[in-house]
């Protein structure tokens, strides 16, 4: 497996690239936004670790790039900012997963290792459930043969739910899964995506496709 790591403090890159190397992967890097922007989408990684405070180009452009070319690689960003409207503004901008410095190399090996089976266990493109067909690459979905816009965390929590298909799946289910959350911030992130998609998923005379489960989650409604 291949992985970039873009970071601009070189005792944390050190840290990390050693880490990686020392497990086995093939690890390149870059100590400035502008260099890491070349190397992300032009040279096929398998996995992204990006600092968003970068000189030349910042995170979220870089991550801009990538999702273009490559909508399904994995990007887990790096960075000091520790509120829940960053680690929001990150996920939403297409990031995969969010870690806040300063953060033990463990969690992130093993979030590297999480994110890189998912990805190899996914390689299917396009996923289905009842009236609802979802395309992972272009993020195209259709329901009812109508085109469906959706932001990309709210095309992430179809995905989910689609995946998940007539399974109740809790609140701090989406938040770590989707979100990208080990703990359960008093956010209610959860509550307004799911409203989103509600309303963007409903046709007249049907009934939402996303139900409660009053005191435990959420759960996708197919015909079959």
């Amino acid at each position: 497996m291949k992985i970039l790591v873009i970071e601009d403090e070189p005792a944390i890159l050190d840290f990390v690239v050693r880490g990686l190397r020392s497990e086995g992967f093939r690890v390149e890097s870059a100590l400035d936004g502008t260099e890491g922007e070349r190397l992300a989408v032009g040279n096929g990684f398998d996995l992204v670790i990006l600092d968003l405070m970068l000189p030349g180009r910042s995170g979220m452009q870089i991550l801009k790039g990538i999702r273009q070319r490559s909508p399904v690689t994995p990007v887990i960003l790096l960075t000091a900012r520790d509120t829940v409207d960053d680690r929001v503004a990150g996920l939403d901008a297409g990031a995969t997963d969010y870690m806040v410095k300063p953060f033990a190399y463990a969690e992130l090996s093993a979030r590297v290792r999480a994110h890189l089976r998912t990805a190899e266990q996914g390689q299917t493109t396009t996923l289905s459930a009842g009236d609802i067909d979802l395309d992972l690459v272009t993020r195209q979905v259709r329901r009812d043969d109508q085109a469906v816009q959706l932001t990309s965390k709210e095309c992430d929590l179809l995905a989910y739910f689609v995946r998940h298909a007539g399974e109740v799946v809790t609140r701090e289910r989406l938040l770590r899964d989707v979100w990208g959350y080990d703990f359960h911030p008093g956010t209610n992130v959860v509550e307004v995506y799911v409203g989103y998609l509600r309303r963007k998923l409903r046709r007249d005379g049907q009934p939402d496709p996303i139900v409660t489960v009053r005191s435990v989650g959420y759960r996708l409604v197919t015909d079959g």
